[in-house]
């Protein structure tokens, strides 16, 4: 896996970029707004109160990129650069064939079918260029949104699978379709 030049992604109307420190105060907003984070449970150690806590996850961020144990890219739209929300690739498998995929959106920019297109360009990159087999979601069983979004791209609830660490989320999977195919 390389993360290293920072892979810049885009659709029709979004462009996914790296997530900078000029991007503290949107960060402070996506991690504590309380519509934002209605279903994410966050240890008090994780939790984004102030800017020095942005701060710290953007750099935390940036480590997981050199390191290359995971990637975040910051969401916005194309005609502008302010961030509206965020997606990632992490947890990868000990083989890196199988990661799990993160989100969080502004509000203000629900049911635009944007983090739709986010999706797909997250999901095409993790197939096409980290060459992963499986693409994992995990969500509240409350999240109708987030469920939907999923639903809506393929992903498929896996029934048979809880989350060790939080009863209430459920796991929705998507295969690489050429993963079953070599």
């Amino acid at each position: 896996m390389r993360f290293t030049p920072f892979p810049k992604l885009e659709s029709h109307r979004i462009f996914l970029r790296r997530i900078r420190e000029l991007d503290l105060n949107e960060i402070l907003f996506l991690r504590s707004d309380k519509t934002v984070n209605t279903y994410i449970e966050r240890s008090e150690d994780r939790k984004t109160k102030n800017l020095a806590d942005a701060l710290k996850f953007i750099k935390e961020l940036d480590d997981c990129i050199e390191t290359e144990t995971s990637i975040a890219w910051g969401i916005s739209l194309k005609n502008n650069p302010k961030l509206i929300g965020s997606i990632c690739l992490w947890n990868f498998s000990k083989n890196h064939k199988v990661a799990e995929v993160g989100y969080d959106l502004n509000p203000e920019f629900h049911n635009k079918g944007l983090m739709s297109e986010a999706l797909k360009a997250v999901v095409a990159f993790g197939f096409y260029k980290l060459h992963l087999d499986k693409i994992e979601a995990f969500t509240h069983t409350d999240n109708k949104r987030s469920k939907n979004l999923l639903e809506k791209n393929g992903f498929i609830l896996n029934k048979n699978r809880r989350d060790a660490d939080n009863p209430f989320n459920i796991i929705y999977e998507l295969e690489n379709p050429k993963a079953n195919k070599l």
